[in-house]
């Protein structure tokens, strides 16, 4: 199945990417699962622009590169920033029904940010962008939109009929999940759009296709990827065994709510803020985040509390409807007791490492989004400005596949998937054991808080099941959950080799055997 450019994934940059692309070409728009279960359409937050007149770039600029510890690329965060007004104009006209006061968007101020410049959809911006995308892409006879679809691997020069040796990437291998064949799909370009890699830790807020698909694939393709250590959690997760990634917003804290040690262990029912932090639970995300950790880790505790029982219950109901309709229906009233937190994975700040055109190493493969390290992010993302990364990025990669169409190569000969060596599984629980035996360690020992043990700990056990993983992979016919513990495995390998070569604690990475920040900035760089 040949088109001009293929598209892996159906969130913000993949969406934006296809419809700039639709205007002159074919595109094939593959999501794993549905079209909208990505991470945008869960994103509650906005999209951070300078709009304001008090507002200026200097300022956008300042703040990223201060959220970022100084890791971030300069042009990068420019080049981002300055195309920020110029996207959400994009998006207004493509029907996102942005808040407004009078005739001017509605900006409010989050964390990091020294001006009100986050537009937003009341608190679902995600679902009101994915939707107003998607309804742009169906529109379009160009663009092909295939969900249920699971990339497996890049097409490479070693899957052509005839090897040309040039390294270049043709497309993707997927697995078709309502017939369980295995498609060859073909094209000029490629885009990476893959999303990020949550679902490595046992606890997070991404989706649960989460599992680094496209970090993975380049990287066997041969592509670098970039500061992978520098994985965002956020302080309050919801503990459940049901639910895994409800996020308790920040505004529980800020409206009153104490973090505890649960009943029944040494100092049960007390505040251990106070004595972090001068600003208590309402410190930055990192030291709460941080501070959740150490005593989870301290006492062996599955939890700690969140409590706003103190609080009036009306109140508590007014200002947290939705939170609060979840936890009853969890058997949980949280106007009564505490709420069961654990700090949880949120975003994937590293990647597959890009220029400003969305170019990977590997000619003819793209990235953008949460797939991708540009540079904007450095060492911690600020607010709301995810999901603008997406929409310029998308952009960028789209425009200079436009430009560059003419001198990129045609499409050789290539040969289909060859499945004639496998067998179906009847062991499919070790998949099951493989998967949670990751998101395990990866939690305990690679987490918020890392030592050089730990992290050493976690190599040697992803080196015991590579082999494994791989036996079982070359022998069995590949399904979602073999394709995504492959990829699970092969991510969180980066992101402790990453974690072990940076011997410093900066922005989201923290290990106490290197606790100061070194003079020398540097990304930390993978070559296969």
């Amino acid at each position: 199945m040949k088109y001009d450019v293929i598209i892996i994934g159906s969130g913000a940059a993949g969406l934006t990417a296809a419809i700039s692309l639709a205007e002159k070409h074919s595109v094939l728009v593959l999501a794993k699962g549905s079209l909208t279960g990505g991470s945008t359409a869960w994103a509650q937050g906005g999209i951070a622009a300078v709009l304001d007149a008090g507002d200026t770039f200097d300022n956008h600029i300042e703040d990223t590169m201060v959220a970022g510890s100084g890791l971030n690329r300069r042009e990068t965060v420019e080049f981002v920033i300055e195309n920020a007004p110029e996207a959400i104009e994009r998006l207004v006209q493509m029907g996102v029904p942005f808040n407004k006061d009078a005739d001017a968007l509605h900006l409010t101020r989050e964390g990091g940010h020294s001006h009100r410049r986050i537009v937003h959809v009341d608190d679902a911006t995600g679902w009101a962008v994915q939707e107003a995308l998607l309804n742009t892409a169906r529109a379009n006879p160009n663009i092909t939109l295939q969900p249920h679809r699971a990339a497996i691997d890049l097409i490479t020069g070693k899957h052509e009929e005839k090897f040309s040796g040039a390294g270049h990437i043709w497309g993707v291998y997927a697995l078709n999940q309502k017939n369980g064949k295995v498609e060859t799909y073909t094209a000029k370009a490629t885009i990476l759009a893959s999303g990020g890699a949550g679902r490595c830790y046992l606890f997070s807020t991404a989706p649960r296709g989460a599992t680094g698909d496209g970090i993975a694939m380049a990287w066997r393709a041969g592509a670098r990827i970039a500061n992978m250590e520098m994985m965002q959690f956020h302080p309050t997760c919801l503990y459940n065994h049901e639910v895994k990634n409800f996020l308790i917003t920040e505004a529980v804290r800020g409206e009153g709510g104490h973090l505890k040690i649960p009943d029944g262990y040494p100092g049960g029912g007390t505040r251990y803020m106070p004595a972090v932090d001068k600003r208590k639970e309402l410190a930055p995300r990192d030291i709460v985040a941080r501070a959740n950790d150490h005593e989870i880790k301290r006492l062996g505790l599955d939890y700690v509390h969140l409590d706003i029982s103190h609080q009036n219950a009306d109140f508590v109901r007014r200002h947290f409807p939705n939170i609060y309709d979840k936890l009853i229906g969890l058997g949980i009233d949280m106007t009564k007791e505490p709420i069961p937190v654990v700090p949880a994975q949120h975003y994937t700040c590293g990647g597959v490492l890009i220029d400003l055109n969305g170019r990977t190493d590997l000619p003819g493969l793209y990235a953008a989004g949460e797939v991708s390290e540009s540079g904007l992010h450095g060492a911690n993302r600020l607010a709301s400005n995810s999901l603008l990364e997406c929409f310029v990025f998308g952009e960028a990669a789209a425009r200079d596949i436009i430009e560059r169409w003419e001198i990129l190569e045609d499409v050789p000969a290539i040969r289909p998937w060859d499945e004639s060596r496998v067998t179906d599984s009847d062991e499919e629980v070790i998949i099951k054991q493989n998967w949670t035996e990751i998101r395990r360690f990866m939690w305990n020992y690679v987490g918020i808080v890392r030592t050089t043990k730990r992290l050493e700990r976690a190599q040697n056990r992803i080196e015991l099941l590579k082999q494994e993983i791989a036996d079982y992979y070359a022998n069995f016919r590949v399904t979602t959950d073999l394709i995504e513990l492959r990829n699970l495995l092969q991510t969180s390998e980066l992101i402790v080799r990453s974690a072990l070569e940076r011997k410093e604690s900066r922005g989201l990475h923290f290990n106490t055997d290197y606790p100061n920040v070194i003079a020398q900035v540097r990304d930390t760089i993978l070559v296969p």
